[in-house]
């Protein structure tokens, strides 16, 4: 069975940074494509990154874009969410989220494997 675990999450200031992991077992990290998204309160789900299986792909929204990085190293099937000069606009719950090739993929239909989320919470 497919398990995502997320961590890294807290609490932290206005422009500070937090990098997130996702810790993949199973067959999560069998040559597939990998996204973050995020879930703000009183809001949708949203897609924040997504990372080719060679790292070489890689998708950002508009809203972290030049702030976030995302990478895996699939050695350690572990994928990360690097977030520098982090507001407020930025509290959510962040899920991490496998799928199959090719993608990488902006949408969260696109994805069949979800972690429980890590809470993010950017004080002013």
């Amino acid at each position: 069975q497919e398990q995502l675990v997320e961590s890294g999450g807290g609490l932290v200031q206005a422009g500070g940074s937090l990098r997130l992991s996702c810790a993949a077992s199973g067959r999560t990290f069998s040559h597939g494509p990998m996204g973050w998204f995020r879930r703000a309160p009183g809001k949708e789900r949203e897609f924040v990154a997504a990372v080719s299986w060679t790292g070489g792909t890689t998708y950002y929204a508009d809203s972290v874009k030049g702030r976030f990085t995302i990478s895996r190293e699939n050695a350690k099937n572990t994928m990360y969410l690097q977030m520098n000069s982090l507001n407020p606009e930025d509290t959510a719950v962040y899920f991490c989220a496998a799928s199959t090739p090719p993608g990488p993929y902006t949408r969260p239909y696109e994805y069949d494997s979800w972690g429980r989320g890590t809470q993010v919470t950017v004080s002013s």
